[in-house]
């Protein structure tokens, strides 16, 4: 599967922004899908998992009740809709494709190796 993420830009501390994941190339309904994000000088890190039908999800404390993930499996499509953003939520979002995984699992990876990744997009809070 490949996967292409889009929906970054500018935003003001306190707007919302939503992102989209578009997968090509594999049955998109098998794969668990996740929204990570690394700023600069940090590791990567999970934010947010969904399961095959998305009626499972899994959030990272720090984005719990601000961020949401959804899919649209007829459109192949993971989204992450984020409010409330704060400039610390700057960072490079990737989405990530895991097969024959549950959400929970999803939030348990670290190696490059254990999912597919997407190219990334910038997100920027401004204060």
């Amino acid at each position: 599967v490949q996967l292409q993420a889009c929906g970054g830009g500018l935003v003001q501390a306190g707007g919302s922004l939503r992102l989209s994941c578009a997968a090509s190339g594999g049955m998109f309904t098998s794969y668990t899908m996740g929204w990570f994000r690394q700023a600069p000088g940090k590791e990567r890190e999970f934010l947010a998992a969904g399961s095959q039908s998305g009626a499972v999800t899994v959030y990272a404390d720090s984005v719990k009740g601000r961020f949401t993930i959804s899919r649209d499996n007829a459109k192949n499509t993971v989204y992450l809709q984020m409010n409330s953003l704060k400039p610390e939520d700057t960072a490079i979002y990737f989405c990530a494709a895991k097969r024959f995984s549950t959400a929970q699992q999803m939030s348990t990876v670290r190696r490059n190796e254990d999912a597919t990744w997407g190219q990334g997009t910038q997100v920027t809070v401004s204060s």
